[in-house]
């Protein structure tokens, strides 16, 4: 090998090959989505060459040019004596350096000020996007690029706490790809990649022995819990009095706990890259004093944008907000929209629409809202000089619309469990506004509101780009932008007349109805309370919606290992039982996800081989990410490598020693797994299914939009918002999680054929939980119920 060394001291990269001791040869080190390094020590006082200097830039080659190592040295060399020669003593300097990513490390974690997630992208557009905000700070003149296409991701975060390469590790592992830094470039590529045949004659092969202690060996019933996830669809009534101002809700609501989305004050010297992508080819964009400032546009639609940088999980309550917005006269764009693709009004699913109340001269400013592409609701005309605060809330009974993705390697080949697809969900919208100049108490301006016009809005997407400000010719500025996810609740209410609105939630002073709290999963309920003025009135019915909540779990087994291990009447189950770590399962159904990526590697006998293989001088060099296909005793297997140790065998011709270490997915310790983190212990609180199921999604659609449509003093009447199954219908009970048909029936209430049915009523207080069957045996049911909860009087 040969190494050089350039100290940044304007002499440019030295070559210190024949400083190189014996005893500390030229090592290069790799290791599976991880920084590399590159260790020898120098013998000072060779042919005049300098102590290497830190953060010098190290190049190690082979003999033929192969580029092995490139980085930098982040530490001063150590000094190590080695005794004394006729000139006097002599000393070594041992080096230590870091490959090119620690230049991406020292500008930060990747994730900006806060944890950010990121939805559905590839795996190198993910690390691109790290390396991009990363990069916010200073260039480090690395760029990422992809050696192959690399698989789709679910939802990924990434932490701000955690060096760049961390991040960009995670990335890569959980779209089942490596990543290595060469020559100023990030390339990532699918695991196995690239291939390298070899047998037992090219080096020296190592296998380790199988773990029994766990069964590591083989596993085919898998029981995995994950997350928090949200449980019943609850919708809680209660009966306004006029005095009444706190309503107690009977459980804890779920609340997502990434709830700071975008926030944004627009008061630095230029746009944060780490948030926002500028489109700006007129320069119409830019911060003023009086922040964000919009000074016209090119006349056309999506052209000049500031578009948030990660997409939005249109998922339980979302509040996009503008604050400090004043428009001048001859404006037109839009404000706060949400986008399914690129920002054009065609693509627009919610936003608030300036435009000219008349086309042509002549007309005023006006602000309208924008649902599906289309004007609805009330036109609003601001005054001249006003500020204003817009809001837009967008309500969704699902919390997890992008489901995970997880991947394993199965005797050579990569597969991927867990759909691709959006979850199919509802919206709720309300677009308010408030005049700033008001007095506090001075109620928000509803422009729409969706239950006001019956109801929901059907097939929501998955994902949104939130664009602040799309200018197609908007003149005047925006103070602040905040995008929030407070939570799943949700309140609307119907008052005597039949007349049906959202409550608005937040804080006291804002113009608002009332604030909320979730509870704690401990036991401490969450409660509504309403402000001075908004109290609700006498037989007005206040509906609560939310989630609640629960340990996310699954139980799988492959049928056909269970039968196969079924050998002279020995039972063939072999059980495990273990949580999820990375990346996270958000719900029961990631669990499935992930169990079926286990149950694919753990039945697998090769999935369990790890091992080391040692050569000299390798057709091709190995990088962790390989796979080894090495046939021995007439047998090839595909191993999958993790790390790599080069070193310079000090010879002519060259010998290059490496060895490297492999192990496939069910032969590595948990926290090292690769598309798959796992940890041996189970969640604490997790309720372990008693059977296993033998395949995911064995259930049923939950009823996302039942409602109660009518309450009186002796009934309520419920529409499911779905007809049954074909010779199914829908089950009532008194408490949860006891449906089925072997179930003791002092808990049943009735049982519905058809959409429409009356529960009838016998206490002030109760709850009723509803979930769907069919005709199969034993029936399918929903995965969760659908809960009626009532405080309403009997008479």
């Amino acid at each position: 090998m040969r190494i050089a060394i350039d100290n940044l001291d304007g002499l440019g990269a030295l070559d210190y090959t024949a400083a190189v001791a014996a005893e500390g040869p030229i090592t290069v080190q790799r290791a599976l989505n991880k920084p590399s390094r590159c260790t020898a020590e120098i013998v000072m006082g060779i042919a005049g060459l300098a102590v290497p200097a830190r953060r010098g830039r190290v190049t190690a080659t082979t003999a033929k040019g192969t580029v092995l190592f490139t980085g930098y040295l982040a530490t001063e060399p150590v000094s190590i004596y080695a005794g004394n020669a006729s000139m006097g003593p002599v000393y070594r300097a041992r080096i230590t350096a870091v490959s090119d990513e620690w230049l991406l490390d020292n500008l930060g974690s990747g994730a900006g000020l806060r944890d950010t997630q990121s939805l559905g992208l590839d795996g190198a557009s993910l690390v691109a996007r790290l390396a991009a905000r990363a990069q916010v700070a200073g260039s480090a003149g690395v760029t990422v690029t992809a050696g192959a296409t690399v698989a789709t991701t679910g939802a990924f975060s990434a932490q701000g706490s955690a060096p760049w390469s961390a991040n960009a590790g995670d990335a890569a592992s959980s779209a089942y790809a490596a990543y290595r830094a060469l020559n100023g470039q990030v390339l990532i590529q699918p695991m196995g990649n690239v291939t390298h045949a070899l047998s037992d004659a090219n080096g020296t092969l190592s296998v380790a022995e199988l773990q029994t202690s766990a069964v590591r060996e083989l596993a085919n019933d898998v029981t995995l819990s994950g997350a928090e996830e949200p449980a019943a669809y609850i919708g809680e009534s209660f009966a306004g009095d006029g005095t009444t101002t706190v309503f107690e809700l009977s459980e804890a609501a779920y609340r997502d706990t990434n709830r700071t989305l975008i926030l944004d004050s627009f008061n630095e010297a230029s746009f944060d890259a780490s948030q926002w992508m500028l489109s700006d080819p007129g320069s119409h964009l830019s911060l003023t004093t009086a922040g964000l400032t919009m000074n016209g546009g090119n006349g056309l639609d999506g052209q000049t944008t500031l578009e948030a940088l990660d997409a939005v999980e249109m998922s339980g309550s979302i509040v996009a907000q503008l604050g400090g917005v004043i428009l001048a006269a001859a404006s037109a764009g839009m404000l706060a929209g949400v986008y399914q693709g690129t920002p054009l009004l065609a693509n627009c699913f919610a936003g608030f629409r300036v435009r000219q109340s008349v086309s042509g001269t002549g007309g005023v400013t006006v602000i309208v809202p924008v649902v599906n592409e289309v004007e609805v609701g009330t036109v609003f005309t601001p005054l001249a000089g006003h500020a204003y605060t817009l809001r837009l809330r967008l309500h969704c009974v699902e919390m997890q619309r992008v489901p995970q993705r997880y991947y394993c390697m199965v005797d050579g080949v990569v597969e991927g469990f867990g759909s691709a697809s959006g979850v199919a969900a509802p919206m709720d919208l309300v677009f308010e506004l408030v005049d700033e100049g008001a007095a506090s108490n001075t109620p928000a301006t509803v422009l729409y509101d969706s239950a006001a016009v019956g109801g929901t809005v059907s097939g929501a997407p998955a994902t949104c780009a939130f664009v602040a400000v799309n200018s197609t010719q908007l003149f005047g500025s925006v103070g602040s932008v905040s995008v929030t996810r407070p939570g799943s609740l949700w309140v609307v209410s119907t008052l005597p007349s039949g007349t049906v609105q959202t409550r608005l939630t937040g804080v006291a002073g804002l113009g608002l109805d009332c604030e909320v709290s979730y509870g704690t999963a401990a036991g401490a309920p969450g409660k509504v309370t309403f402000f001075a003025g908004r109290v609700p009135v006498a037989g007005e019915r206040v509906t609560v919606s939310y989630r609640g909540e629960q340990r996310s779990v699954a139980r799988l087994a492959s049928t056909a290992s269970v039968a196969s291990e079924a050998v002279n009447g020995a039972p063939g189950t072999c059980r495990w039982l273990g949580k999820v770590t990375a990346p996270v399962a958000r719900s029961s159904v990631d669990c499935e996800s992930a169990a079926q990526s286990v149950l694919a590697f753990a039945t697998s006998r090769a999935a369990a081989v790890a091992g080391s293989y040692a050569m000299v001088n390798p057709a091709q060099d190995i990088w962790p990410g390989d796979v080894l296909a090495i046939t021995s005793a007439g047998v090839t297997s595909s191993l999958l490598v993790r790390s790599v140790v080069a070193t310079d065998g000090s010879a002519v011709p060259e010998v290059q020693r490496y060895k490297v270490t492999f192990a496939n997915d069910w032969a590595t310790e948990w926290a090292d797994g690769i598309g798959l983190k796992l940890s041996e212990e189970i969640a604490a609180d997790a309720y372990l299914p008693q059977t296993a199921s033998s395949a995911p999604g064995l259930v049923l659609a939950n009823l996302q939009q039942l409602a109660v449509t009518s309450l009186t003093e002796t009934a309520l009447q419920v529409d499911a918002g779905t007809a049954p199954p074909v010779g199914g219908g829908f089950e009532v009970r008194r408490s949860d999680w006891q449906f089925g048909a072997n179930v003791d029936g002092a808990d049943l209430v009735l049982s519905s054929p058809v959409r429409s049915f009356a529960i009838p009523r016998a206490a002030q207080v109760e709850r009723f939980f509803v979930r769907m069957y069919d005709a199969s045996t034993p029936p399918l049911y929903s995965r969760f119920s659908s809960a009626a909860f009532v405080n309403w009087p009997v008479s």
